[in-house]
């Protein structure tokens, strides 16, 4: 067991954590200088293979096109489409930085603005898969152990869901990454001059990542436990801490675009967080606060086993316990690492446990994040109980059982690739377009479509088609909303609601009235709750099977001609 002694507040380490820094700047010949190199080259060059291949992977599972509002995992994306494409308000907490950014993607000259959409999540999964890599390899020195620790995070199962759809997980996982990352690079360079800056390059990331998710703040308490474990003189220097200060609430900027934005009356304006109360409401995700903490001693056991199946769904067991066996090696002989690690896991583990959404399980990335560096010092542990076994072994043999035990470690993450890419796979989802195109083909001009979350707000906004229609969702959605959204007529909040406000979330009032100028048709969406029209005394009509229905009120006109009612059917 190596021992620990500290000296002038430094810790003494042994020999394979001190070769994880870099002592003090010795005279290099220029063999060394090119054989070093070249190294670095190697290493960056398969960090770009691993994130390449995973690349590749996402690109053939991508959804091709507009999505649809589907429980548990597609709640938001067709949202998301519509509002990255017109830079409309998304969802508490507003995620400005995914907005901006992914609006850049659309402006791309291939594919629908949807599918280019798509593929930006694809393109900041494959980004964090570099980063985890890099990461990995910081910690481990061995680039077998960060290969197999970035490969075995981007196949995971659920981050490869979010990676082929619209969603802001994949940039969350990314704008954790590169905090992470400055914090290890400044504990590797702390004893050079200007070392500094990498702490204030991390505070400033830490207040960007939180224009994206709010559940990034985290990493802000965990790199402050970090920097104490490390050399906690930094934190009573004044100074240092007032800059990072200042720099932090600098990442913070991006926020500045919601009520300049919102003011603009964009369309899918539904918070409008252009006064100081709403934009709070807005950011502060304070909306949410009712589905958090819902579940007592009793109802967390069967949370933890939610996680516990979720996980091993993800990664083959041996990966979670070569993670296991890494993050125990860290608390014996690097603490401060198992500190940042250990807190961030149980941190978002303990949050996600115990937030009440749908889509629960995708708040457990965050968690198989730092699972996977802790795999790659697992692995590296593993690569040098390795070398030990074959030291006394001749120079070739041994080098080839290292190899072989390399390659065999880093392609490891590949087992179930198989069934995953089945489940993943979303090359061939077209059930959003065909949505639109029914609608498009066969509602009769004029006429109000009641939806929930759908694509007919992509269909009137991005693709400026069927503009002669109302499109109005009445339902409440996660959050408190100024008003129902209703297009054309979304001009400004206060006549809009005047105009559409029912406060009915069965939709059955707003339906009464739409019906007096014209045909009524509703989505096949269990979410919009069909049952309360046929207690209201509403025929459903079928226009297009599991699709599209008319809505015809008691004595009211039916539209659709020679279609069989559902209601008649019961």
């Amino acid at each position: 067991m190596p021992q620990f002694s500290e000296t002038h507040g430094h810790v003494k380490r042994d020999s394979w954590v001190n070769s994880m820094y870099n002592s003090q700047p010795v005279k290099e010949s220029s063999k060394q200088t090119d054989n070093r190199l070249s190294k670095k080259f190697f290493t960056a060059l398969l960090g770009l293979l691993v994130a390449g291949f995973v690349f590749v992977v996402y690109v053939r599972t991508l959804a091709p096109t507009v999505l649809y509002y589907d429980r548990p995992i597609l709640l938001d994306s067709v949202m998301l489409q519509t509002q990255a494409a017109v830079l409309g308000m998304t969802g508490p907490t507003g995620e400005p930085t995914w907005v901006m950014i992914t609006h850049l993607f659309t402006k791309l000259p291939f594919g629908d603005a949807a599918y280019r959409v798509n593929l930006a999540s694809a393109v900041y999964a494959s980004v964090t898969v570099f980063l985890v890599f890099v990461a990995g390899y910081l910690l481990s020195r061995r680039v077998a152990a960060a290969f197999a620790a970035a490969l075995a995070f981007g196949l995971g199962g659920t981050y490869w869901s979010q990676a082929v759809i619209a969603e802001i997980y994949t940039m969350n996982t990314l704008l954790i990454m590169l905090p992470l990352i400055t914090l290890i690079l400044w504990r590797e360079r702390r004893d050079r001059p200007r070392s500094d800056r990498y702490l204030l390059l991390a505070c400033f990331l830490m207040g960007f990542a939180l224009t994206n998710h709010l559940t990034s703040g985290l990493v802000l308490p965990a790199a402050v436990l970090f920097v104490a474990a490390v050399d906690r003189r930094k934190l009573l220097d004044w100074k240092l801490a007032l800059k990072g200060a200042c720099l932090f609430a600098l990442g913070l900027l991006p926020y500045v675009y919601l009520p300049i934005r919102a003011s603009m009356n964009p369309p899918m304006n539904e918070a409008d967080p252009s006064n100081f109360a709403r934009f709070w409401e807005f950011v502060s995700g304070s909306d949410l606060n009712g589905v958090f903490g819902m579940f007592g001693p009793v109802e967390l056991l069967g949370r933890f086993a939610l996680y516990g199946h979720n996980l091993f769904a993800d990664f083959h067991w041996g990966l979670v316990m070569v993670g296991v066996a890494g993050f125990m090696a860290m608390a014996v002989r690097d603490r401060p690492m198992a500190v940042l690690i250990g807190f961030l896991y149980f941190g978002w583990l303990a949050h996600a446990l115990e937030f009440g959404i749908f889509d629960t399980k995708l708040y457990f990335i965050p968690t198989y994040l730092m699972l996977s560096l802790a795999m790659a010092v697992g692995f590296g542990f593993l690569l040098r109980a390795v070398e030990d076994l074959v030291q006394d072994s001749p120079h070739a043999l041994a080098g080839a059982a290292v190899a072989v035990v390399s390659v065999l470690l880093a392609l490891y993450p590949l087992v179930g690739i198989g069934q995953k890419y089945e489940q993943n796979d979303m090359s061939d989802d077209y059930k959003g377009r065909e949505i639109l195109d029914a609608v498009i083909q066969k509602a009769e001009r004029g006429g109000t479509v009641l939806h929930h979350r759908s694509g007919l707000f992509y269909m009137v906004l991005v693709d400026k088609d069927r503009r002669d229609l109302r499109i109005i969702d009445p339902w409440y959605p996660s959050w408190k909303r100024e008003t129902d959204i209703v297009w054309p007529d979304d001009i400004d909040l206060v006549t809009t609601n005047l105009r559409y406000g029912t406060n009915d979330y069965t939709g059955v009032a707003t339906a009464k009235e739409a019906a007096k100028r014209g045909p009524v048709y509703i989505l096949d969406q269990d979410s919009a709750g069909p049952h309360n029209f046929i207690e209201a005394g509403f025929k459903i009509v079928r226009v297009e099977k599991n699709i599209l229905y008319e809505l015809v009120p008691p004595g009211g006109k039916q539209y659709t001609k020679k279609a069989e009612s559902r209601s008649e059917r019961g």
